[in-house]
């Protein structure tokens, strides 16, 4: 996706934004949306912003004007957010955000599928400060089918933010019935443990608070027949996660 250039400045477009975001990285954050997507997951939650001609267009300088409006609440841990969508294939607009906030001294966290890595991208991490990486399986065989994409791009893209020493956490979105086993999670654990950079993992309960927008756009949620993930599977993988096996 070809960032477009206004006024000698980087545009790029932008599905929504949440002011003040308590989920999406360390502390209080300005959350952004962008727009476009490669993947295709089966549990999307954010299905509007797969269109890669959608959205608001948008500059740095104006995306970081308005974030300053809440910094006020960042405290010391918060900051920025750029998510999608799949921000990567807007890096040179998501470098540019993020350089003109650590000039600023804000925080910046990607959210990211690690699902693009180029020159672009490795710039990109030199100007993170943390990552949240969404790990959707842990086999290529289930990536390609409920994402269209490969397992081998989020461990590329996992190694890349090693060689950075970008901190980084691991999340993946568990569906009972799909990933909800022992050996998915004990792979998880295999990635954290060789990789000193990764602080943690966090499973996250499949939801379908989505599926109106599904209906919205006239689909068919993908996967409409299984069961919203309970506590107790979550809780019940993550004494896996900490257990010393």
């Amino acid at each position: 996706m070809n960032s477009k250039v206004t006024n000698n400045e980087i545009v790029g477009r932008i599905s929504s934004v949440q002011t003040l975001g308590s989920l999406d990285g360390p502390g209080l954050r300005y959350v952004a949306f962008l727009q476009g997507c490669p993947l295709k997951c089966a549990y999307c939650h954010n299905i509007e912003t797969r269109d890669f001609i959608g959205g608001t267009q948008t500059t740095a300088s104006a995306l970081i004007a308005d974030a300053q409006k809440y910094r006020e609440y960042f405290g010391k841990r918060g900051g920025i957010t750029l998510s999608g969508g799949e921000p990567l294939v807007q890096a040179e607009f998501v470098t540019e955000v993020f350089k003109k906030a650590k000039a600023d001294g804000i925080n910046t966290c990607l959210d990211t599928s690690g699902a693009v890595l180029n020159e672009q991208v490795e710039e990109l991490l030199a100007f993170t400060d943390y990552c949240l990486l969404d790990i959707k399986f842990t086999s290529d065989e289930e990536y390609l089918k409920y994402t269209g994409l490969s397992y081998r791009a989020a461990l590329d893209f996992l190694e890349a933010l090693t060689r950075k020493n970008v901190p980084t956490r691991i999340r993946q979105v568990i569906v009972e019935g799909l990933n909800d086993t022992e050996n998915n999670v004990l792979k998880l654990k295999e990635l954290k443990n060789a990789h000193p950079n990764v602080e943690e993992i966090e499973l996250l309960p499949m939801r379908k608070l989505c599926i109106f927008k599904y209906r919205d756009l006239g689909l068919r949620f993908p996967l409409d027949d299984y069961p919203e993930t309970s506590q107790k599977t979550i809780d019940r993988l993550n004494a896996l996660l900490k257990s010393e096996n």
